[in-house]
């Protein structure tokens, strides 16, 4: 019995990571999408605060005295740390094959975009030697996960018999 629970979630684990291939691949869209979006708003905001003889920092410094202006400093400083962020992700993950990011999962840490991804994503049969491989590792994973903790559940069951 626990050889076929065993085996069902290894089925399981290789069904699950077999589509972090297209996953990520989704993700990383998204991720460039969004970095270049807020790299727009990031480089107007520095060009116009230069052409004031401002720094960022001075010139974010000069907008405050009304709530909205205040909110108006606040979300631009917003912008910039999520840039700085998405943009320290991408470059990390840009150019790695998708078996490899399965070792960088920190910079898939946008919750946003993680999400947006989710909702949008639809499973899809891997064909890919990175789907496949996945899908193994996915299997080996659920296997040992199952077997390791019925294994732990029923040992104490095994010494009373």
């Amino acid at each position: 019995m626990i050889r076929t629970l065993a085996m069902m979630g290894g089925l399981a684990g290789a069904v699950a990571l077999s589509q972090f291939p297209e996953f990520t691949q989704q993700y990383m869209q998204r991720l460039s999408g969004a970095r270049t979006e807020l790299k727009v708003i990031t480089t107007g905001f520095d060009l116009t605060a230069k052409a004031a003889g401002y720094t960022r920092d001075e010139a974010l410094g000069k907008m405050s005295g009304s709530d909205f202006q205040n909110d108006l400093r606040d979300q631009m400083q917003d912008n910039f740390n999520r840039f700085d962020r998405l943009d320290a992700s991408y470059a990390a993950l840009q150019g790695t094959e998708p078996l490899l990011r399965l070792t960088k999962l920190w910079h898939f840490r946008d919750v946003d975009l993680v999400e947006r991804t989710w909702n949008e994503y639809r499973p899809a049969v891997p064909v890919t030697a990175d789907g496949i491989l996945c899908a193994g590792i996915g299997y080996v994973g659920g296997w040992l996960i199952v077997s390791l903790l019925l294994g732990a559940f029923l040992r104490p069951f095994r010494r009373m018999a």
